[in-house]
């Protein structure tokens, strides 16, 4: 017994890297605001990889967890290595935790909803991600424009219903949420700067997005 409640004792602790430290600030967009059928205010569109347009717009969604819009990615270019993103203009951290309810919608090629942290532009940031057709939440590194997965497991991503996902990063840690539930952690110290966060998709993925909040914990 006595060797057992000290591994309990650590797993509790390092299960979030924020759990006993307060945000210096914090940001919550349910897209409700936002005219249908334009990008939104204060959010730049890019792509990593090839293929067409993307097409980041406020659509209307009876189902959506808050209010009746969402943020949703709608090109449909199936163009396999090509990674749609919509970043958040207003917000740069180091130390973050974002998270955001999506819905997979479509995509023959892939149905993919992700989260993007210390983002330096189109081809340098850290990505996690959850897919509805492999049925896997994965974390990965985009550097120079190559996407490296550093960690990642097996869960069930279900098209057409919400989810919600998580990440949490602090200085080289990392903590992946699905559905309010810690799935994994790892470490890796590639980007050491501070960047804006954003959302992701890819392929032909036609994805919902709604309550975007972000919490950082940069010093001020």
């Amino acid at each position: 017994m006595r060797t057992i409640v000290p591994l309990i004792v650590a797993l509790v602790l390092t299960s979030t890297a924020f759990a006993e430290i307060k945000s210096t600030s914090e940001t919550t967009l349910d897209f409700d605001k936002f005219e249908r059928g334009k990008t939104p205010a204060d959010f730049s569109t890019a792509l990593t990889g090839g293929g067409g347009p993307v097409s980041w717009v406020i659509q209307e969604d009876s189902t959506a967890p808050s209010g009746g819009k969402v943020l949703a990615q709608m090109s449909t270019d199936k163009t396999d290595y090509r990674f749609p993103l919509c970043v958040y203009d207003k917000a740069t951290a180091k130390d973050v935790e974002v998270s955001v309810k999506f819905k997979a919608v479509s995509g023959k090629v892939d149905q993919a909803a992700g989260l993007v942290a210390r983002f330096q532009d189109k081809d340098n940031y850290y990505i996690t991600r959850a897919n509805a057709l492999e049925d896997n939440v994965r974390l990965y590194k985009v550097v120079g424009g190559s996407r490296k997965q550093f960690a990642g497991v097996k869960a069930k991503v279900s098209s057409g219903q919400w989810h919600a996902l998580k990440l949490e990063v602090k200085g080289k840690h990392f903590a992946v949420f699905f559905d309010d539930k810690l799935l994994f952690e790892a470490d890796d110290d590639t980007f050491k700067d501070a960047g804006k966060v954003g959302l992701w998709t890819k392929a032909d993925s036609v994805t919902y997005f709604d309550d975007l909040k972000i919490e950082s914990y940069d010093p001020q």
